[in-house]
């Protein structure tokens, strides 16, 4: 893994719980980590014979990052990815984050 290659900016979030003004209980996401990363592939779907790309499904290359759990999610430009698949790179090189766009 080439640190030129790692174009773009991720942060990479946990879930907590917070109170909103009423104190209701509710779910905050808070970034634990700001990274590098390079962008490998979007998921291609076959429609109607013609190969067509979508971004709803990313694979994101990162340096190793010992504390990420699929409980985690990705940030980037402002969307929010949920983490599906963790794939280990060589001996604790670098990490593949395989994760699915959330919401519209």
């Amino acid at each position: 893994m080439r640190a030129g290659q790692l174009d773009r900016s991720i942060e990479l979030q946990s879930r907590a719980t917070g109170l909103d003004l009423y104190g209701t209980v509710i779910d905050v996401w808070t970034t634990f980590a700001t990274v590098r990363a390079q962008v490998l592939q979007y998921d291609t779907s076959n429609r109607e014979g013609a190969r067509t790309t979508t971004d709803t499904m990313i694979t994101f290359r990162i340096y190793f990052l010992d504390s990420l759990t699929l409980e985690n999610r990705v940030l980037c430009n402002g969307q929010a990815f949920k983490i599906q698949k963790i794939r280990e790179i060589g001996r604790r090189a670098g990490l593949d984050l395989v994760v699915e766009r959330v919401g519209p």
